[in-house]
């Protein structure tokens, strides 16, 4: 980069900060002079390239103040987010503030919540949950209010309505300001004046100044009418010569004026004497008997940015002003106050317990002393701005005025009319039944039944009437046991889980069983198990020969397996063995082993010399094959008779026997048999039909394998 780019880049750069500095440094003068609107659009295009603190907060709060929440949360949650160590508890009520707007309540109570607990602040954090108890018992009654948006309501702000005789007087601007016309450059609206439109036909064609003496080029504000209609109080600029004048914090202070109608024009126009230029002092409002006036300031001693006030009327005089306290006023904001005929301080407030923003409360005013304000409830109130409540006690008639969607501009007046009283109670439900006999269905009169809490604590215990009834009066949202007895009889509970539904009926009826019952019960149980222990002894032993059966069955079945392969495998090797001996033949069914004919000598039993020879090849085999065992079957021709023949045929075969053993073969593996002349190869019938070489075939012995 050569050194002219780099002198070019620098000049750039320093042009672009010192621009942003001045941007910066005008944003924050409108915003410290309150010039809210023009500041918006100088932050949004600061805070493209700058989120400092400072930046965020001034943003978010230009966006509060000039009523457009969802900005305003959008820059909340990020300053709470960024710079958590920073946010106040005051821009957590804020962002909190934003989200009760839109409905989201949980999200807005957890974050006071959270706030509280990350600063160990236990008693904030009890006091929120008794807000939001106090809430959703005054939400439980439902609208107490019908309301009507009013036809007098322009795209501008409309508020403070109050009758007087056949007008209705309010706080207003008729039209869109002129180019060269003064607006208020906290909203961009034109200066407020007091209007009045016909009671009986209120519309915007109607609308009149109220009365052209009492307007300036600033504010004018909230009046309050005596009786008689002949003195006035309202609220406007502290001003001189039209001018408006600013107190050292840069912000135009209010202050309440009082006039007189005189000859039907309204006259001397002062301000009071407790007004001041360093803090405001509005929204007047007067006592039934008129000695006393109300009023809301910030002034120093304030509780919160504004508190409610009183100050005794003495003639044309005024005693001192003194704060109502801590009962009406919080660290928050109380304003627009107003007194109704039965004696009741209505006010509005973000500091008592309330559906977001400015709500309305009431309080009763009894030996001079106020009472806990209540939220006068649904629909008044609202997650906006709702304020300038006002009630003819006698007609439940009045006016009140708010911000909230659906209207037709900034703050609308709503006409209403009560329509139901305010009571509050805690949520409540019934646990209730009837405790009867279990047998004869009955109901038990004199039953005791004990309630207790989740920690098994008694809280009440009562007894049944007559009819066997009893009830307890319950909170909402909380676990129970109901414990019932009686003497004689069984005892008996049963676990209750309630939720928040009002006025519910849980019922925790129960049967008890008599002594006499239990008595059959218990003999009816001990007869039953006895025969269930006879039963179940019978079912082993059935079980047991079943079991011994499948055993036996399953043991029979390997047994055949195994017999099976074996024989499978006594084939194969059979085969294998006859395939390679030559000498092992089948005949039919048996099989033997093949050898010259061996011969004896007539009537006797000797093995001759040439028959060892023979006998030597089926030992050979036999000491091959150790598992062979052979069966010597000796036969005899048919001469001679037949016991002669056997006797003859078992000697040979014995005699064989021996040999073999003589010549090593276990006796285990060598079996005798003579057979006689039963079983022959010739059948010589009669004997004479045979010749000698037939009778020598019969006379022989066979060597047949029984197993191998």
């Amino acid at each position: 980069m050569t050194a002219m780019k780099r002198i070019y880049v620098i000049i750039i750069v320093l042009t672009l900060q010192f621009t942003q500095a001045q941007d910066l440094k005008r944003a924050k003068n409108l915003f410290e002079r309150t010039y809210y609107s023009e500041a918006i659009p100088v932050y949004e295009d600061i805070i493209e390239n700058n989120r400092s603190f400072e930046v965020v907060r001034n943003l978010a709060d230009a966006y509060y103040y000039t009523n457009d929440y969802a900005n305003a949360q959008r820059q909340y949650r990020f300053l709470i987010s960024r710079f958590p160590e920073a946010a106040t508890a005051e821009y957590h009520f804020r962002y909190s503030q934003t989200l009760k707007a839109f409905g989201n309540y949980e999200e807005a109570n957890k974050v006071m919540r959270d706030y509280f607990v990350s600063n160990n602040n236990q008693k904030a954090v009890e006091k929120l949950d008794k807000d939001i108890n106090v809430l959703e018992n005054i939400s439980a009654l439902g609208n107490r209010f019908n309301i009507k948006n009013m036809p007098i309501n322009t795209p501008n702000s409309e508020f403070g309505a109050v009758e007087y005789g056949q007008k209705i007087v309010f706080s207003g601007v008729t039209r869109k300001p002129y180019t060269f016309e003064k607006v208020y450059k906290w909203n961009n609206e034109s200066y407020l004046d007091l209007m009045s439109v016909p009671v009986k036909y209120p519309k915007v064609d109607s609308i009149r100044k109220f009365a052209i003496e009492l307007a300036s080029p600033l504010h004018e504000a909230n009046a309050v009418f005596t009786k008689n209609g002949k003195t006035v109080y309202f609220t406007r600029n502290n001003s001189k010569n039209g001018v408006k004048l600013k107190n050292d914090n840069k912000v135009s202070t209010l202050k309440i004026f009082k006039a007189e109608l005189i000859n039907g024009k309204w006259k001397n126009i002062t301000a009071l004497p407790f007004n001041s230029d360093n803090y405001s002092v509005e929204h007047p409002a007067l006592s039934n008997d008129e000695k006393t006036l109300y009023f809301a300031s910030d002034m120093p001693g304030s509780l919160g940015s504004f508190d409610i006030y009183s100050v005794a009327i003495l003639g044309s005089d005024y005693g001192t002003p003194k704060n109502l306290g801590p009962t009406i006023n919080t660290d928050k904001k109380e304003q627009f106050p107003f007194v109704s005929k039965d004696n009741k301080l209505y006010f509005s407030s973000n500091g008592h317990a309330g559906y977001g923003f400015l709500d309305v409360f009431v309080s009763e005013i009894k030996n001079n002393e106020f009472m806990v304000p209540l939220n006068v409830g649904l629909p008044i109130n609202s997650g906006y701005d709702d304020f300038s409540f006002v009630i003819d006690s006698d007609t439940k008639h009045g006016y009140f005025a708010s911000n909230r969607k659906g209207g037709k501009g900034s703050d609308d007046i709503y006409e209403l009319s009560e329509i139901q009283p305010l009571v509050v109670e805690n949520c409540m439900q019934y646990i209730s039944g009837i405790i009867s006999d279990v047998d004869s269905k009955l109901p038990l009169a004199n039953a005791k039944v004990s309630l207790q809490d989740a920690g098994k604590k008694e809280i009440e215990a009562i007894f049944t009437t007559a009819d066997g009834r009893f009830s307890f009066d319950v909170d909402c949202d909380k676990s129970y046991t109901v414990h019932a007895s009686k003497e004689n009889y069984s005892k008996e509970f049963k676990l209750l889980k309630l939720y928040k539904d009002r006025k519910k009926v849980n019922d925790a009826s129960m049967a008890l069983k008599s002594a006499e019952s239990i008595k059959k019960e218990t003999i009816a149980l001990e007869q039953q198990k006895k025969k269930e222990a006879l039963e179940a002894i019978e079912l082993k032993k059935k079980e047991a020969v079943i079991i011994a059966q499948k055993v036996k069955a399953e043991k029979e079945l390997v047994a055949k397996k195994s017999a099976e392969a074996a024989e499978i495998k006594k084939k194969e090797k059979i085969a294998t063995i006859v395939a390679v001996e030559k000498d092992i033949v089948r005949d039919k069914d048996r099989l033997l082993i093949k050898t010259d004919p061996i011969y004896f000598d007539y009537d006797l039993w000797y093995i001759r010399k040439e028959s060892k020879t023979i006998l030597n090849r089926v030992i050979e085999l036999m000491k091959k094959y150790p598992e062979m065992v052979v069966e010597i079957g000796s036969h005899t021709d048919s001469r001679g008779n037949d016991q002669y023949n056997l006797d003859l045929s078992a000697k040979r075969a014995n005699s064989t026997r021996e040999y073999f053993i003589n010549q090593g073969v276990p006796a285990e593996r060598i079996f005798a048999k003579g057979y006689g002349e039963t079983v022959q190869i010739v059948k010589c019938i009669p004997i004479e039909s045979c010749n000698e070489e037939q009778h020598e075939l019969n006379r022989r012995s066979e060597f047949v394998i029984k197993n191998l």
